[in-house]
C-alpha cells in the first residue's frame, strides 16, 4: 500500500546537482518518469541547484529515489564528462502521516524558492510545483507546447510517456499533468486558502494543529525538511521567507553560466573539453581565487565561499 513520504536528495558540500536551466528541466522530467516506473503518485516538488524535494505516495521510496538518481547520474555524467556517484549517498526519507502534517510538508516543498531567496513569492520560481495548483482560478495560461514526437529529446531513452502528458517548448513536462493536482487541491480546500498558505509568514498555528493530530510523524518543520542541505542556515531561510534576501548575491545558475560559458572555454582553448570537470584542480583553485577578487567588478554581484566552491566543483 502506498504511503506518503517527504524525500530529499542533496548535493555534496563541494558540488552541485544542477548547473543550468536545462539540467533543472531534466530533473523534473526524470522525477516524473520515476513516478511512472514505480507506479507512484507525486504531490509536490521543488528542484534547486543543490537539492531536490518531493512529496510522493509510493510503495518503496528507496526504489523511487534510486531510479531518479540513476537516470540523472547518467545524464549529468554524460553531459559534463564526469564520473562517479551523483548526489549524496543516503537521501533523506520521512514518512508523513496525518492531514496537518501533510499540509505542512506540501507548504515547505512548494515554498522552496522563497526560503532559499530565489524568488519573492513561491510562484516566481519555475522549477517547483507552486504554479501547478488552482491554475484556472489563479489565471494561469498554458505555455506553447512541443509535439509528441519531439519529447524523446528530453527524456530517458527507455521511457514511453502517456499521450496526455504535455511538454512545453523548453522540454519541460507540465507539472499539472504529472502531479496529483485534484488531491492536493482538495487538501487546501479553496484557492484563497492556497494563496494564504503560500504567503503566510511563520506557522505557529500549523505546529499546534500538528501537535493536536494523532500522527506517527514528527512535527514537520523547516529545520526537519532542510536537514542535510548545503548552506543550511535556518535563520537566513526565515529571513528570506520575509522577503529579506540580498538581491546582490549571484544565483548558482548565473555563476555556473559565467564559469561554463566564459572561463572554461578560455581555459581549454584548442581542446574538445567543455566542462569544469575537465579542468584540473590547480586551475580550478586559480579560478576560485580570481573570482573571489573580480566577481563584483565583472557583474556587480557577490558569491559566498560555499557557492564558489560548489560551482567550481573543488571537492570533486
Amino acid at each position: 500500500m502506498r504511503k506518503t513520504y517527504h524525500i530529499s536528495l542533496s548535493s555534496t558540500e563541494d558540488e552541485l546537482l544542477f548547473r543550468s536551466e536545462a539540467d533543472l528541466t531534466r530533473g523534473f522530467n526524470y522525477l516524473a518518469t520515476a513516478i511512472l516506473e514505480t507506479d507512484s503518485r507525486l504531490l509536490a516538488d521543488g528542484i534547486l541547484t543543490t537539492h531536490l524535494h518531493c512529496l510522493a505516495q509510493t510503495d518503496s521510496p528507496k526504489v523511487f529515489i534510486t531510479k531518479v538518481r540513476y537516470s540523472l547520474s547518467r545524464f549529468f555524467n554524460a553531459k559534463y564528462e564526469r564520473k562517479g556517484m551523483w548526489g549524496e549517498r543516503n537521501p533523506f526519507i520521512l514518512e508523513v502521516d496525518g492531514f496537518h502534517h501533510t499540509l505542512a510538508a506540501l507548504n515547505y516543498v512548494n515554498r522552496q524558492a522563497l526560503h532559499h531567496g530565489l524568488a519573492f513569492t513561491p510562484y516566481g520560481y519555475r522549477h517547483c510545483s507552486a504554479n501547478a495548483f488552482f491554475r484556472k482560478h489563479l489565471g494561469k495560461e498554458d505555455p506553447p507546447l512541443l509535439s509528441a514526437d519531439q519529447r524523446y529529446k528530453y527524456l530517458p531513452s527507455r521511457i514511453s510517456l502517456p499521450e496526455n502528458y504535455r511538454m512545453d517548448a523548453s522540454g519541460l513536462l507540465l507539472r499539472e499533468d504529472i502531479l496529483e493536482t485534484a488531491h492536493v487541491e482538495s487538501l487546501y480546500g479553496t484557492p484563497r486558502n492556497y494563496l494564504y498558505q503560500m504567503n503566510k509568514i511563520g506557522d505557529e498555528k500549523g505546529l499546534q494543529d500538528q501537535q493536536a493530530e494523532k500522527s506517527s510523524s514528527p512535527l514537520i518543520t523547516l529545520e526537519l525538511i532542510e536537514q542535510g542541505i548545503p548552506d543550511n542556515d535556518i535563520g537566513q531561510l526565515l529571513r528570506n521567507e520575509s522577503g529579506k534576501h540580498n538581491p546582490n548575491r549571484i544565483s548558482d545558475l548565473a555563476l555556473c553560466q559565467l564559469i561554463d560559458e566564459t572561463y572554461v572555454p578560455r581555459m581549454v582553448r584548442g581542446s574538445e573539453a567543455s566542462s569544469i570537470y575537465q579542468i584540473d584542480h590547480a586551475r580550478r583553485v586559480a579560478l576560485y581565487e580570481h573570482l573571489q577578487k573580480s566577481l563584483w567588478n565583472t557583474c556587480k554581484k557577490y558569491a559566498t565561499d560555499g557557492q564558489l566552491r560548489r560551482c567550481l566543483c573543488l571537492g570533486y
